[in-house]
């Protein structure tokens, strides 16, 4: 049996998209891809009509140093919670914008990062990346308001309780779309 080009073009798509789907370098691709779809996405608010509220803001969450902290205390101000793992690529590829958007608006916006891995994972991540950002995790059940079947899901809630975005998958938190309607929701 003779091989021909086409045969060998076959295997070489093959592997490389086996390479992508099921090892470390396939992440790092994945990882890429994410970030290459996320400059382009800018999350967009929920029409007001569909807008959930967060009536019931009871959720506990422990920092990094191990302390509790009820989302309950943050009630009337703007927050902005996003989901993530270590080991999901939209969400590592919607950090850096994170982490911008959190060194501009930290003092004036309640950020929560809900880490869905292991506390060593996280820790270590996060200093390697050299990220500054509020890592939480759950000590309690999500409130149904924020409930999600999938991650990277992010929240932006304002001073009311209305949730005004809900965006799943990756987006590009550092946009000036995010910036103005943050700055909005702060004036009101």
């Amino acid at each position: 049996m003779k091989i021909t080009k086409e045969q060998i073009g076959n295997v070489i798509w093959i592997v490389a998209i086996l390479l992508i789907l099921f090892t470390p370098l396939g992440f790092h691709v994945r990882v890429w891809v994410n970030k290459v779809v996320a400059t382009v996405i800018s999350p967009s608010t929920v029409d007001e009509r569909e807008q959930t509220v967060l009536e019931n803001y009871h959720w506990e969450l422990i920092d990094m140093e191990g302390h509790k902290v009820n989302l309950k205390s943050k009630e009337g101000q703007v927050v902005l919670i996003n989901v993530w793992a270590t080991w999901c690529p939209p969400c590592v590829a919607e950090l850096p914008g994170f982490a911008t958007l959190y060194a501009d608006y930290k003092d004036k916006v309640v950020f929560a990062f809900v880490a869905n891995d292991e506390k060593e994972k996280v820790k270590t991540f996060l200093e390697k990346k050299g990220y500054d950002l509020p890592v939480y995790f759950q000590a309690s059940a999500t409130p149904k308001a924020l409930e999600s079947g999938s991650i990277p899901v992010t929240y932006i809630i304002d001073k009311k309780g209305d949730v005004v975005v809900d965006k799943t998958g990756a987006a590009n938190w550092n946009s000036d779309k995010v910036r103005n309607l943050l700055d909005q929701l702060l004036a009101e």
